[in-house]
C-alpha cells in the first residue's frame, strides 16, 4: 500500500462507517467508459458537494491492493452486471493536487508553485519505485509507469482530487499554468505512454478546464459541469428522496431542509448540499454551515469589479428575482471576466446561484445561500448597497408605523431608481418596485408571492422569521384604483387567514398607482 499507488479502501470504509448515503452507483457510469475513447472524465462542481468522498470511493473500489467487497456488496453499485468485471481489479493512483499546494505554501516561497508539477511527478515516482524496487531505473516517470504496467499486467485508474488547484492558487501566473497542463498532458495526451497506461481518469474541481490557448492539453476529457452534468446529475448532490430519508432517520423537519439547502435545479432534479445537509443532521440544527468554507472564493470581491450592472443584478437577485445570464463566454478562470455574465457564471461555479438551462436564469438558491447575500448586504464596504438597504430599512420602520405619506415617498424613490422597470404600465412592474423597497425585509421576514388565503391570492406576504417580534406584513398592490380599496379587498377576501397560527400583530398595507396622476398612494392598517 503506498502514498499515491494503490493507497487502499480505509479512507472510504471511515466515509461508510459513518452515516452513508449511497452513492455507489456512479461507479457504473465510470465503468463503463474504461478503456474506451472516453475514459477520461473531469468533472467539477462547487465546494462541500461530495467531491473528495467520491474520490475515495472509486480507489476503495478499482484498487488491486485490497478487497473491497466487504464494503460495496450492500450497496447499489453491486447490483450492476459490470460490479464484478472491475471491482479492485486496476493500479490506481490517487493525487490530491490541494496537498501540493499547501506543501509550497507552507514553504513560503511562492515560486515553487511552479515546481507542483515536478513535485508531483517526483512524488509519484518514489511512491511507485518504493513498492517496486526493480523499476529504479526509470529516471522519468512516464517510463516507470509504464514498466509498473508491464510487470503488474494491470493498467492504471488516475484518480485527481481538485486538480483545477494551480489555477485557481497562481490564478495571474501563466508561467505556473502551463506547467502544470504540460504535466497533465504528459500522462492524457500522451501518444506513446495514456494508450498503454491509462485505463481510466476521473479528475475533479470546482472550475470546467480552462478556455484558452492551454485548453488543448486536456481536451481529450469529457466534461461534466455544474451547468450540465448530464449522466452524473443525481450524483452531484442529495436529492429529494435522499434528504427525506435522513431527515427521518434523524427526526429533523423535512421541510425546513429544503428551505435551507433545496434550490439547485439540475436537469429537473432537486439538489441539496451534502455537506451542509449532513452537518445540519449532525448538529440538530438548520443554519448556514456551506458559505463558512468558501473564505478563499470572496463572494464581495467579485461582485466589486462592478461591472456595468452588475450591482442592480445582484440587488435583483437579493429581492427573490431571477435574471438572464449568456454561460457561454465564461473563460473557466478566477480573472478573465469580459462581462458581468462571466462574473455570474463564476458564481454558479461557486455554489452562490443555480442555474436554469431550460430558460437561461439564474437566482439565489435556498435559505443558506441568502444569509450569505444578506452578510453582503449589510456589510460597511459593501458602499454601492448602502444608500438602498438605508432607504429600505426607513420604509420597513415607516410601514409598521403606519406613516402612509412616508411610505408613498420611499415608493417614489425607487421607482426613478435603477432598480425600477422601464415600463412602469401595470401591476406588475408595481409589484417588482415594492421587491425592491422592501429588500431589507429578507433578513427579519420569509417573503411569499401570490399566497393563497381566504378566498383569494394575496399579492405579498411578509412573515416573521422565528423569534423575530415584529408583525406580519399583507401586501394588497392596485393599478389605477385606491389604496384603499387595496385594504378592503384584503379584509373581504380575508387574506390575513392564512397567518391564522402566527399569533401576532398583522400590518395590512394597500398600496395603488394612478397611470393618470402618475402618483402612488397608500393606506395602512394594523390588526390582530
Amino acid at each position: 500500500m503506498g502514498k499515491f499507488l494503490n493507497p487502499g479502501n480505509e479512507a472510504f470504509a471511515r466515509i461508510v462507517n459513518s452515516d452513508y448515503v449511497d452513492k455507489t452507483g456512479v461507479i457504473e457510469v465510470i465503468n463503463n467508459t474504461i478503456n474506451t475513447a472516453f475514459s477520461l472524465t473531469c468533472l467539477s462542481r462547487p465546494r462541500r458537494f461530495g467531491k473528495s468522498f467520491m474520490a475515495h470511493m472509486l480507489c476503495a473500489y478499482y484498487d488491486c491492493s485490497c478487497d473491497s467487497h466487504c464494503i460495496f456488496d450492500r450497496y447499489d453499485i453491486s447490483s450492476s452486471e459490470t460490479y464484478e468485471q472491475y471491482i479492485n481489479q486496476y493500479n490506481v493512483i490517487v493525487i490530491d493536487v490541494t496537498g501540493f499546494i499547501s506543501d509550497v505554501k507552507q514553504s513560503a516561497d511562492a515560486a515553487k508553485m511552479f515546481n507542483v508539477p515536478q513535485m508531483i511527478s517526483s512524488d509519484l515516482r518514489n511512491d511507485i519505485i518504493a513498492m517496486y524496487p526493480e523499476l529504479s531505473s526509470c529516471s522519468k516517470l512516464e517510463d516507470c509507469l509504464l514498466q509498473l504496467v508491464k510487470i503488474t499486467g494491470r493498467k492504471i485508474i488516475f484518480i485527481i482530487d481538485e486538480w483545477d488547484a494551480p489555477v485557481r492558487e497562481a490564478y495571474n501566473d501563466v508561467k505556473t499554468q502551463d506547467s502544470y497542463f504540460a504535466f497533465l498532458r504528459g500522462l492524457f495526451k500522451n501518444s506513446n505512454v495514456t494508450p498503454y497506461v491509462v485505463a481510466a481518469a476521473y479528475m475533479t474541481g470546482i472550475l470546467p478546464i480552462k478556455k484558452d490557448g492551454s485548453q488543448s492539453a486536456i481536451s481529450d476529457f469529457e466534461e461534466y459541469t455544474i451547468l450540465d452534468p448530464s449522466a452524473f446529475t443525481q450524483y452531484t448532490g442529495f436529492t429529494e428522496q435522499e434528504v427525506r430519508d435522513l431527515c427521518s432517520k434523524n427526526d429533523m423537519s423535512f421541510e425546513e431542509a429544503e428551505r435551507w439547502y433545496d434550490g439547485y435545479c439540475i436537469n429537473g432534479i432537486s439538489i441539496y448540499n451534502p455537506y451542509s445537509v449532513m452537518t445540519a443532521m449532525k448538529r440538530k440544527k438548520y443554519r448556514s454551515y456551506w458559505t463558512y468554507t468558501s473564505a478563499a472564493d470572496s463572494l464581495e470581491a467579485y461582485i466589486n469589479m462592478n461591472f456595468e450592472g452588475l450591482h442592480e443584478d445582484v440587488l435583483r437577485l437579493i429581492a427573490g428575482e431571477a435574471i438572464e445570464v449568456k454561460t457561454n463566454g465564461f473563460k473557466n478562470d478566477l480573472i478573465s471576466f469580459g462581462s458581468k455574465d462571466d462574473i455570474l457564471t463564476l458564481m454558479i461555479h461557486l455554489g452562490y446561484l443555480t442555474y436554469d438551462e431550460e430558460h437561461g436564469i439564474i437566482r439565489i438558491p435556498n435559505e443558506e445561500l441568502r444569509t450569505e447575500f444578506v452578510r453582503l448586504l449589510e456589510c460597511r464596504g459593501a458602499s454601492h448597497f448602502t444608500e438602498l438597504v438605508k432607504s429600505s430599512g426607513k420604509l420597513l420602520e415607516d410601514t409598521l408605523a403606519g406613516d402612509e405619506a412616508a411610505v408613498v415617498e420611499a415608493i417614489e424613490h425607487i421607482r426613478q431608481s435603477n432598480y425600477a422597470p422601464s415600463f412602469y404600465n401595470n401591476e406588475q412592474a408595481l409589484r417588482y418596485v415594492i421587491k425592491f423597497a422592501y429588500v431589507i425585509c429578507i433578513d427579519r421576514y420569509m417573503k411569499v408571492e401570490e399566497l393563497p388565503s381566504g378566498t383569494g391570492i394575496a399579492d405579498v406576504v411578509y412573515i416573521p422569521k422565528r423569534n423575530v417580534p415584529d408583525p406580519a406584513l399583507v401586501i394588497e398592490l392596485k393599478w389605477n384604483k385606491t389604496g384603499e380599496a387595496a385594504i378592503g379587498q384584503i379584509k373581504r377576501r380575508n387574506y390575513p387567514a392564512v397567518l391564522d397560527g402566527f399569533g401576532g400583530e398583522i400590518v395590512l398595507v394597500g398600496i395603488n398607482y394612478d397611470a393618470k396622476t402618475k402618483v402612488h398612494s397608500c393606506k395602512i392598517e394594523r390588526i390582530g
